[in-house]
């Protein structure tokens, strides 16, 4: 057996034994694609959408040629743009890459400290090979390892779950922000075409006036009243096509678009509102159990509770290694050579004079409390912003809903009656106008709420399931002299 002998090496393997990972754990923390099970199901689950894993160029040279097909020269709903950004959006891609990171940090973490081999030779002279008077060779290992192997693989199993939560959650987040983008960008193609026409109707007043004007029966300052406005909706026309520039290129952002896969459309017109929206009496409940946030938190706190219970059960020793090995010796005596070899086994720990661990276990305690505390307050957050999301998905479908069965009803009649008026000869022409940019104006603002309905819409998926709740950042359209947006 050479030098280190029998009694060596049969200790060194009793030490390595219980220390190995199981098998399952490896394979669970190997393989990439198998950690990927969770977010491609809670994509399909709650997105209704497809996920991708990009491992290689290959992937990735297929995945651009199924994105080109989908995008060039193509309408976009909302659906195609979430579909579009879950598979081609590279910072979700480098969530994924940070999962398979996280879970080679777990599979670190339950591995058995490699044993540290020492080997000495005295005596050495210049009288020929293996000349020397004793060799010594010992294997040392970290006991303290083995024996919280148990505790190590259930901490790692936390972290590998917690990895891919994480991935999830980023998952969610980048589909409800390309929905939002996606709602702010077709609400400001309708905005543009809701100004245009506001635009055409100012154009022909300004004319109008201009022509009253040459024949004296129009004073000036109505003139310039007349032509004052149709000068600030050709100022408002030129921020409208900014802003939709800019909410266009949000969206394609959003989907990781670039070079000629930019070259989509989006609808000119956001969606009908749902003849109905659907109540949520268990909203909080359905939050409770489903936000990844709060199962993140979750974990968290029982990290905390394993980390705590490492700590105190390694309170006293932190450092315990046993070390084997066997001294080979051999003397000259008279001529003839006397061999012995000798067994050695050491026990080393640290001594807890100075260091009784009560400050590591204080921490842990508080890290433990720390962790409860931000769960309790992520739970009662959870609970209000689901809530207040169901509150605003259903109280904008109201108000939307109000906008176009009642308001723009009334506008329509004002204008038809305004018109046989006018063909009647009891109205003048400005009248009529101003019924009509009243219309428009009204029109603006069932569009902004019918903006704001979509946008609660998808709000209230982040609010069950996670990836942010907060509200859409487009332009929002407040009146006649305040749209923003153009169509492509």
């Amino acid at each position: 057996m050479g030098f280190l002998g029998k009694t060596g090496l049969s200790l060194s393997a009793i030490l390595l034994l219980p220390a190995c990972a199981s098998p399952e754990q490896t394979a669970r923390f190997s393989d990439r694609k198998a950690a990927f099970g969770a977010v491609s199901g809670t994509a399909l689950s709650v997105l209704g959408q497809d996920a991708v894993l990009l491992m290689d160029a290959a992937a990735i040279e297929a995945n651009a040629k199924r994105v080109h097909a989908m995008v060039q020269g193509k309408t976009l709903n909302a659906d195609t743009a979430v579909q579009v950004a879950l598979i081609n959006n590279r910072g979700l891609q480098a969530a994924y890459a940070q999962m398979g990171v996280s879970s080679a940090d777990a599979w670190q973490s339950i591995m058995q400290p490699n044993p540290i081999v020492a080997i000495e030779v005295a005596g050495l002279n210049a009288s020929g090979v293996g000349a020397f008077r004793s060799i010594e060779g010992i294997v040392a290992n970290n006991l303290l390892a083995a024996f919280t192997q148990k505790d190590r693989s259930r901490q790692a199993d936390i972290q590998f779950r917690q990895a891919q939560l994480i991935a999830v959650e980023e998952t969610l987040r980048v589909a409800v922000e390309t929905r939002r983008a996606w709602v702010d960008a077709v609400a400001a193609f309708e905005t543009a075409g809701l100004i245009r026409d506001a635009q055409s109707t100012a154009d022909a007043a300004s004319e109008l006036a201009a022509r009253l004007g040459d024949t004296g029966f129009l004073n000036k300052a109505d003139q310039a009243r007349e032509h004052a406005f149709y000068a600030e909706l050709t100022g408002q026309r030129a921020q409208a096509k900014l802003a939709a520039t800019l909410a266009k290129e949000t969206l394609t952002r959003q989907m990781g678009l670039w070079g000629s896969d930019v070259n989509y459309f989006v609808p000119n017109n956001l969606p009908r509102l749902p003849g109905h929206v659907h109540d949520r009496p268990h909203i909080e409940r359905d939050a409770l159990k489903s936000r990844v946030d709060l199962t993140l938190a979750r974990l968290e706190l029982d990290s905390m509770a394993k980390a705590r219970g490492m700590t105190e059960a390694t309170r006293y020793v932190t450092d315990l290694e046993l070390i084997v090995g066997v001294e080979h010796e051999r003397e000259n005596e008279d001529g003839r050579i006397e061999r012995e070899t000798t067994p050695q086994v050491e026990l080393e720990f640290a001594i807890p004079i100075f260091d009784s661990g009560k400050a590591r276990l204080k921490r842990a305690e508080a890290a433990y409390l720390l962790a409860a505390h931000q769960l309790a307050e992520r739970a009662v957050n959870v609970r209000s912003e689901a809530r207040a999301a169901h509150a605003s998905y259903v109280g904008t479908h109201q108000i939307a809903r109000h906008y176009r069965n009642a308001v723009l009803p009334l506008r329509q009649t004002i204008e038809e009656e305004a018109l046989l008026s006018y063909n009647g000869m009891i109205t003048n022409t400005f009248e009529l106008l101003a019924d009509t940019r009243a219309r428009l104006n009204s029109n603006l603002m069932e569009a902004n709420a019918r903006r704001d309905f979509w946008l609660a819409d998808a709000n209230l998926v982040a609010a069950i399931y996670g990836g942010g709740a907060g509200a859409g950042g487009g332009a929002a359209v407040a009146s006649i002299a305040g749209g923003s947006t153009e169509e492509h």
